[in-house]
């Protein structure tokens, strides 16, 4: 048996399974990466940070995201999916609470970093583990379902966080930590057993896993990461500061970005489940790129809804889309080894895109270019997904 694998399982174990890798992704991704959007302006009002250190700490926890992704197929192969799982779980914990502490700038974007591996390691382990346990005929829903943890912990930073500032950072800090206890007690038993037992040749040569199918789906993930950032780093800043709408009214966009990413990833399912994954992923790029150039349209507020529900319900909804399609291209057998590969291929692109998105910043002092640039990207994954050759078979 892999570690990218567990046995395919009956009705009444699926929903233990689908809750823990829920449970992980609102951890590794909600939590790990998207909480801290929310504590920005806190943390700067705070006096903890500058706001040029700020976007330092977000560009540390994707470069940890991207050294992540490129450790976590060796390590799983290594230790096993259950002391991988459980491990970056408790290191997630461990990374809230050390941030509590004042001592610094560097301190802070250490545990950061070490946010963006755990986070990276959860969503490229704990999700294929899951998903190949699961009956082909569910596994568009079960992905929507275990995604939409991401929505979850958007929505939790946006209206946990003014009310967590009143206690202050520390305290703050503490209590992200202990939402992570939480769901670690919940995620914290459906994993396999006995990572003795895992065959570390399983690991197939990537020439013969490297096809033309994969090899679009590489190139459309990645772009999907460079096009998302605008929203995903700069469009509280954006709405708040750019826009003079104020620090209250930019949360609140945020959080319509979570509301999105709740419903996107469940939607994702049942219409991959319904036209199959290649058309599904075709319209998502389609709907997510004009949804991004949406304030280069009109910076109304009507306008600005929109483009927050859309672009954060398919978010997450992507992720579950390429997951699933992954799964599909390759079987359950190479599905965490390849997965490995489309989340690295997204870090690398995710943390290429931050550095240049905040020059062009720096350079233009206008968010309208971020949006422009976004939009191209993802409209140019659009294409990608329509060319990919649509699999003949589904592997069990």
């Amino acid at each position: 048996m892999t570690p990218s694998s567990l046995p395919v399982i009956d009705n009444e174990s699926i929903a233990p399974r689908i809750l823990a890798g829920f449970s992980a992704i609102i951890i590794g991704i909600g939590l790990n990466r998207f909480s801290y959007i929310a504590f920005i302006p806190i943390l700067i009002t705070a006096n903890w940070l500058t706001p040029e250190q700020a976007g330092y700490l977000g560009a540390a926890n994707l470069l940890g995201y991207l050294l992540g992704a490129l450790s976590a197929n060796a390590t799983a192969l290594k230790f096993g999916v259950r002391s991988v799982v459980r491990a970056n779980m408790l290191i997630s914990i461990i990374s809230f609470a050390a941030c509590a502490w004042p001592l610094g700038f560097e301190w802070l974007a250490f545990w950061r970093l070490v946010a963006g591996v755990t986070g990276a390691q959860l969503m490229v382990v704990a999700v294929p583990a899951v998903l190949s346990a699961i009956p082909p005929s569910r596994k568009g829903r079960a992905s929507g379902i275990v995604f939409s943890g991401i929505g979850f912990g958007i929505i939790f930073s946006g209206l946990a966080m003014p009310q967590l500032a009143e206690l202050g950072v520390v305290e703050t800090w503490l209590i992200l930590g202990l939402v992570c206890v939480f769901f670690s007690a919940l995620a914290w038993s459906p994993w396999e057993a006995k990572p003795q037992t895992i065959q570390t040749a399983s690991a197939a040569p990537a020439a013969k896993l490297l096809t033309w199918p994969v090899i679009l789906l590489l190139g459309a993930y990645a772009l999907d990461a460079f096009g998302f950032v605008p929203h995903t780093v700069f469009w509280v800043d954006f709405i708040a500061r750019g826009l003079g709408h104020g620090k209250e009214l930019g949360g609140f966009f945020w959080m319509l970005v979570g509301l999105g990413a709740v419903f996107g990833p469940v939607l994702a399912g049942w219409s991959a489940d319904k036209i199959g994954f290649k058309w599904a992923m075709t319209l998502a790029f389609g709907m997510k790129a004009a949804a991004v150039s949406l304030p280069l349209i009109d910076t109304s507020l009507p306008l600005l809804t929109v483009s927050s529900l859309v672009v954060g319900a398919i978010i997450p909804g992507m992720v579950a889309l390429v997951s699933g399609f992954t799964a599909v291209l390759v079987g359950p057998e190479k599905n965490r080894q390849v997965w490995g590969w489309m989340t690295f291929a997204f870090a690398i692109l995710q943390a290429v895109s931050g550095f240049f998105m905040a020059w062009l910043f720096d350079v233009t002092a206008s968010y309208f270019p971020l949006f422009q640039a976004g939009w191209i990207a993802l409209a140019m994954g659009a294409i990608l997904a329509l060319i990919s050759p649509r699999p003949s078979t589904v592997h069990s």
